[in-house]
């Protein structure tokens, strides 16, 4: 983890940037597809989740967490949110278009003001910022 300053233009920039998005997004996915079957299933995507612990806590707290059932209906609705076809697994494309929408909703979340937020090695976000430090390195 890392603290680095970032805007919505540095995620915008970074998603219409074709082959640095795709090579992030493929990367990802392969680490995410445990099997190497070429989908992610419910079980590779859970994990992914559930290491993250998003929802398993509130504001840091675990007696606030949600319930077992509560997890399994958010994370259930996730994974059909990503599975456009509703075949039960997730493929390169399916992932990639839903992860280009969650990014651009991030951007236009933070607007243009530069904010300081804590991003994740190898994360799309830290994956943006790099990006952009290397496209000033080369101006």
């Amino acid at each position: 983890m890392s603290v680095e300053i970032l805007d919505g233009e540095t995620i915008r920039s970074f998603v219409e940037d074709e082959e640095a998005f795709n090579v992030a997004i493929h990367l990802w996915f392969t680490n995410l597809d445990t099997n190497n079957d070429g989908h992610l299933s419910y079980i590779e995507l859970n994990k992914e989740l559930m290491s993250l612990r998003v929802f398993e806590k509130h504001f840091g707290v675990d007696d606030n967490a949600l319930s077992h059932e509560e997890l399994v209906q958010v994370y259930g609705g996730l994974f059909s949110s990503l599975d456009h076809d509703g075949d039960g697994v997730v493929d390169l494309e399916e992932f990639k278009a839903e992860m280009k929408k969650m990014m651009l909703a991030v951007a236009e979340g933070l607007g243009f003001l530069p904010v300081q937020m804590v991003v994740g090695e190898g994360s799309l976000l830290k994956r943006a910022v790099e990006r952009e430090i290397a496209m000033k390195i080369a101006a």
